[in-house]
C-alpha cells in the first residue's frame, strides 16, 4: 500500500528523530537499524525507502541534532546563559537530547565524509553562535575565544559524562562554567 507524500515525510523525519536520540545514546555502532525503526514505530523494510544506507541516516540524524541545538541556543541571549545550560547537571544527564558533538564527536572522526562535512558545518555555526554573543575584542580574538569556548565546554560535558563519581562531574561542569561562562577583555 502506498503512503501520502505527507505520510512519507512524517516517517521519514520519526526515523530521522528516533536516529538521532539513539545515535546520541548508544553511538553509532551500538545501534542498527532494527532499532531505529522499532523506535520509530515503523517496520524494518520501509528503511530503505527513505535512505540509501545507515550511513546517509547517520549524516541527516547529525544535522537534525546539531539543528535542534542551534535553535536552544538561538534563544540565549547571553554566553553566561549558554555556558550555564550546556555545562548543566541536566544535559550532562540526557546524553539522547543532548549535544551531538559532545556525545558523537569522537565516533565522527571514524565515519564517512559526508559525516564528516556535516559535523564541520555544525561546529562552524555553534563557534559563529558563540562568536556573536562575545562583546570585546577584535573579530579575530573573539573567534579564538569562541572556539577555545566551544571546545572546552564539549571536552568538560564529555569528561563528567565519562567519570563515574557524581561528585567529580558536578565538580568538573562547574570549573567548566567557571572558566567559559564570563567574558574576558
Amino acid at each position: 500500500m502506498r503512503v501520502s507524500r505527507e505520510k512519507a515525510a512524517e516517517n521519514r523525519r520519526r526515523i530521522v528523530e528516533a536516529a538521532a536520540r539513539l545515535f546520541r545514546d548508544d553511538g553509532f555502532d551500538g545501534v542498527g537499524v532494527d532499532a531505529i525503526m522499532k523506535e520509530a514505530r515503523l517496520t524494518h523494510g520501509g528503511f530503505y525507502g527513505h535512505f540509501a544506507s545507515k550511513d546517509a541516516l547517520m549524516a541527516e540524524a547529525m544535522a537534525h541534532a546539531l539543528d535542534r541545538s542551534t535553535a536552544w541556543q538561538e534563544r540565549l541571549g547571553s554566553l553566561s546563559e549558554l555556558v550555564a545550560g550546556y555545562l548543566s547537571d541536566r544535559h550532562r544527564a540526557d546524553r539522547a537530547n543532548g549535544c551531538a558533538v559532545a556525545a558523537l564527536g569522537a565516533d565522527v572522526a571514524r565515519q564517512s565524509p559526508a559525516l564528516r562535512k556535516t559535523l564541520t558545518a555544525g561546529v562552524r555555526q555553534q563557534i559563529g553562535r558563540i562568536v556573536s554573543l562575545l562583546r570585546r575584542g577584535t573579530p579575530a580574538a573573539r573567534r579564538r575565544r569562541a572556539i577555545a569556548t566551544y571546545a572546552g565546554m564539549v571536552g568538560a560535558l564529555t569528561l563528567a559524562r565519562a567519570v563515574d563519581d557524581p561528585a567529580l562531574a558536578r565538580e568538573i561542569l562547574a570549573a567548566a562554567r567557571d572558566a567559559f561562562g564570563k567574558e574576558t577583555s
